[in-house]
Parts: structure tokens; C-alpha cells; sequence
């Protein structure tokens, strides 16, 4: 029989209740892990990704918090080795984004933005790096970026700077982390049909934009997942520091 490619690790996914978060918890599961849903928003859409993943013969748990708090993310790795024994692989995926004009834009804004982006991806990291140390057997970081990060889109400053921001503490940490054996990367994704591009920019839009798109689709956060799951299996082991741009050649001429 086939083993999974991630049997027996466990990961912990964050802003995992819906979009690509969902996508690579359930992902995840299906190459063998047991996978720890964290999200603030959304605990019953939570609960169902974890029956989902129950339904696999995966354990899962939902754990509520926001990021941007590093008490709670401490506790979210603490309670994650304390159900399930250890930690080998880190999603970070929560995020928050103000379109707005820069002109127009709060510092409380701002502020929001860089506390669950940057402040989050750091404080999970480092609680879930120190475990891994502690452990000795490796693991695997990956932040959820985007290709906002590549390109100045207006509208979204805050948003380009943060996903900028935690690629080039990815790329710091993978120097720091590898006499470790621990493996950092990110994903840049294109345009994904989310539920939260849905309420930015409304159904009627993303089904008419979409097939404009170079590659004739929005993304999928199923696309997301994909690379999310071989960054975080053995097939990657070689692989740390790497952007990986999941985007359909958004980011590229469109000649339609």
C-alpha cells in the first residue's frame, strides 16, 4: 500500500476555516498529517474543515485566536505538541488587507495589516521553530504570500509591504533555521477564488475577469494547496529559501 507522503507529521495551518487556508488544511490531511485549524473569524466553518479532515482518519483541532496575539500563538503550539505529540510543518496563511488609496489609508489601518501578516508569521514561526529545535527532527515553514509582494498593485500598500515584508524574513529565517534542518519557504498566489475576493470585488466581477486571466481561470485555492503539500514533504528536502509562484503567469503579459 501506498504511505502518504506526510504520514505521521503534524502541521498547523493558520486562517484555515475558509480559501486557501481551508485548501491546504484539507490538503494536507490527504497526504497523511494531522492538521491543526486556527482561524479567529469563522469557528463553524473551523469545525466543519476539521470534521472534514476527521472524515479522512486525520485528527484535527480547531484553535481560536488571532494571530497578531503572541500569548495566544504560543499557546497555539503548546496545546498543538500537547494533543498531538509533536510539530513538523507551519502554514502561515492568515491575513488582512485595507484597499484603499495610499492617501487615504489610517495608521490603524496599517497597523492591523502588519500585526496579522508580519507580527503573525513571526510569532508562530518563532514558537514553532524553538519546538522544532527542541524536537531535532526538522520541519518545514511556509508563509503564504503573494504576488503582490513581486508587483506594486495600488490600492493595497499596506498589504504589498507586509506579504514584501515576511518574504524577506523567510528567506533570513532559512539561513538562520537550516544547521537545524528546518525548511523555509513561501508561495506567491495569483488570483484565487476565495470567499474574500468574493466580498472585495463581488461575484459578477471574478466571473467575468476570471477567464481574461492568461491561463483562461481564477486559481484555485486547491492550486495553493498543491505546493504547500510538496513544500512541506520529503520531495522538498532540497528545497529552502524558494519563492514558489503559484499564479497562473498573473504576473506576466496578457496578451487577451
Amino acid at each position: 500500500m501506498h504511505t502518504p507522503k506526510l504520514d505521521g507529521r503534524v502541521a498547523v495551518v493558520t486562517g484555515a476555516a475558509r480559501g486557501i487556508g481551508r485548501g491546504c488544511a484539507l490538503e494536507l490531511a490527504s497526504q497523511g498529517a494531522d492538521v491543526v485549524i486556527q482561524d479567529l473569524r469563522h469557528p463553524e466553518l473551523a469545525e466543519q474543515v476539521v470534521r472534514d479532515i476527521e472524515a479522512m482518519g486525520r485528527r484535527a483541532f480547531f484553535f481560536q485566536g488571532d494571530v497578531a496575539d503572541r500569548e495566544r500563538d504560543r499557546q497555539l503550539i503548546e496545546e498543538t505538541v500537547s494533543r498531538f505529540g509533536r510539530l513538523d510543518i507551519l502554514v502561515n496563511n492568515a491575513a488582512k488587507s485595507t484597499r484603499k488609496p495610499f492617501v487615504d489609508l489610517t495608521v490603524e489601518d496599517v497597523q492591523r495589516t502588519l500585526d496579522v501578516i508580519f507580527w503573525g508569521g513571526f510569532h508562530c514561526t518563532q514558537f514553532a521553530a524553538r519546538e522544532m529545535i527542541r524536537q531535532g527532527r526538522g520541519g518545514s515553514v511556509i508563509f503564504i504570500s503573494s504576488v503582490h509582494a513581486f508587483r506594486a498593485y495600488p490600492g493595497a500598500a499596506d498589504y504589498n509591504a507586509a506579504k514584501s515584508a515576511i518574504e524577506h524574513l523567510a528567506r533570513t529565517l532559512a539561513v538562520e533555521l537550516a544547521p537545524h534542518r528546518i525548511r523555509v519557504n513561501f508561495i506567491e498566489p495569483g488570483w484565487i477564488d476565495t470567499p474574500g475576493e468574493h466580498e472585495t470585488f463581488g461575484d459578477d466581477a471574478i466571473a467575468r475577469e476570471g477567464p481574461k486571466l492568461l491561463w483562461g481561470r481564477i486559481g484555485r485555492p486547491e492550486d495553493i494547496a498543491q505546493g504547500v503539500a510538496y513544500l512541506a514533504s520529503d520531495d522538498a528536502d532540497y528545497v529552502t529559501g524558494t519563492c514558489l509562484r503559484i499564479d497562473g503567469g498573473f504576473v506576466l503579459p496578457n496578451p487577451r
